[in-house]
């Protein structure tokens, strides 16, 4: 799940090529992508793009509208019938909102054949100011796969003008949303995607951006364009070099157990570095 492609669920031509692409994930957007007059079309063409390619399903995600407002019971009925892969929930205040949508995907799996419990779903977990303080709670909640953040409505949120600083870069409260999502997934044991980049021509920037995050723990990155896709899978997966060093640590501690700290390469490795040598080799082996 190292992508995750957004694609508006009103236009057949961005699904086709979203679900074209070589993307993990591909996610038909039913909120923020789409106007109100659109969204009761955008839940029938997502719904049939489901029944239409019932090979992608697993990597076909459907963003319903947030909790708060009036059509996420309404989205839900339309696309589960469609067996959606997962699901993207936005704009939560907390754990309840999570714990919510359960019982609601659990009563759609039962009238549509799907086995209950499994339709796993990503929470957007910083797009409201109350959210933020709840960041850490998602442990144990029903059916999250994956934690992920979001800038621009938290902006909205806390009624700011931007963002971004004057060097283009995330504000302090921002920066701080992305930590948290990043602790907030680690507490929960599950991966943390980063939010999108608005500008997906600068490939470069990010391809820094990416590989950075997955030097802090970030395990993929939601995208915005089928451009950024292929970046973000090369940021997110470990090379060759960094595979064959974290076998190489493991064998070293498998050569010495019980040892706390060993020397290698003219430096010390202690317990921390097996950990995230076999966290990497996990990943390779899913």
């Amino acid at each position: 799940m190292r992508s995750w492609l957004f694609a508006p669920g009103d236009s057949e031509k961005k699904m086709g090529k979203a679900l074209a692409s070589p993307a993990d994930i591909v996610i038909y957007d039913l909120e923020d992508a789409v106007a109100a007059e659109n969204k009761a079309a955008a839940r029938q063409m997502v719904h049939d793009f489901l029944c239409e390619h019932p090979a992608d399903r697993a990597r076909i995600w459907v963003r319903v509208n947030p909790l708060d407002g009036p059509y996420t019971l309404t989205d839900l009925a339309a696309i589960m019938p469609g067996h959606p892969g997962g699901i993207m929930l936005p704009k939560v205040y907390g754990r309840q909102d999570v714990e919510a949508l359960d019982k609601y995907l659990a009563a759609l799996e039962v009238a549509n054949g799907i086995e209950q419990g499994s339709t796993p779903v990503i929470v957007l977990i910083t797009e409201t100011a109350e959210g933020m303080f709840h960041t850490g709670d998602y442990k144990g909640a029903p059916r999250v796969a994956a934690l992920t953040w979001g800038a621009e409505d938290l902006a909205d949120s806390l009624g700011a003008a931007s963002n971004i600083d004057p060097d283009g870069s995330y504000g302090f409260t921002y920066e701080l949303a992305r930590s948290l999502c990043l602790l907030g997934a680690a507490a929960a044991g599950v991966p943390a995607i980063d939010t999108i980049q608005t500008d997906f021509r600068d490939l470069e920037k990010l391809r820094l951006r990416a590989e950075k995050l997955r030097r802090e723990g970030y395990q993929g990155m939601l995208a915005i364009h089928p451009a950024q896709v292929d970046v973000i899978n090369a940021a997110f997966t470990p090379s060759a070099e960094d595979i064959a060093e974290a076998r190489a640590i493991v064998a070293v501690f498998a050569a010495n157990p019980g040892a706390g700290t060993i020397g290698y390469k003219g430096g010390m490795l202690d317990r921390p570095h097996l950990s995230r040598a076999e966290q990497l080799l996990a990943q390779v082996d899913e």
